[in-house]
């Protein structure tokens, strides 16, 4: 005998394919959900339903945005020749909120992690060098966490930098190995960002 009716079983199974949503807490959001008025349910599956017809890939940084070029890259008050390189698009929301960084962003949409097939060709490296050979960019601040896979493309960047004429430079203290830099607090990020070094080519 079926105990869950069948739609809100479906919806159950549709929020653990989120991350970090296991069997439970997918049960506690399906039933809040259904308790709640149901314009709320209406206004939040409205919201899904605009994400991929309203949302786009900047075409400068590749952050998400409903215009192109997005916020940041067309504020004439950011420093668009320094360029913050992260690897996700919560990175760049982690940095901004510290306010300490004044340049633009360039994300990479992941790391490379070549038993997993993800290469260069997989992320956005090759239109970073476009940038610098282009965009007259002065300075490259890689801001890739301090995990093996974040410290191994940093060492991919850096090395295929060395040959063109942009400072790079890397975040320094602050960020612990291992952690994922988008759980750093807003204070933790600021002195890395701070503190950057100069990375000698």
């Amino acid at each position: 005998m079926q105990v869950v009716p069948p739609a809100l079983e479906r919806l159950m199974s549709d929020l653990t394919r989120l991350p970090g949503i296991g069997q439970k807490t997918a049960s506690r959001l399906a039933l809040y959900l259904l308790r709640r008025p149901p314009a709320e349910a209406l206004n939040l599956s409205a919201s899904l339903a605009e994400l991929h017809s309203s949302i786009q890939l900047c075409s400068r940084c590749f952050a998400f945005s409903e215009n192109d070029p997005c916020r940041i890259c067309e504020d004439a008050r950011r420093n668009n020749r320094l360029v913050c390189v992260v690897e996700e698009p919560g990175d760049l929301l982690a940095i901004e909120k510290t306010g300490a960084f004044r340049g633009v962003y360039h994300i990479l949409h992941g790391v490379l992690a070549p038993m997993e097939g993800i290469g260069p060709d997989e992320l956005k490296i090759r239109e970073l060098f476009q940038r610098v050979r282009s965009q007259g960019i002065e300075e490259i601040l890689i801001a890739t966490s301090s995990t093996v896979p974040g410290e191994a493309t940093a060492s991919y960047l850096i090395d295929h930098l060395s040959g063109l004429p942009v400072k790079v430079t890397r975040l320094a203290c602050g960020i612990p190995m291992g952690m994922d830099i988008k759980y750093a607090d807003e204070h933790t990020l600021s002195r890395a960002i701070e503190s950057r070094q100069f990375i000698e080519k």
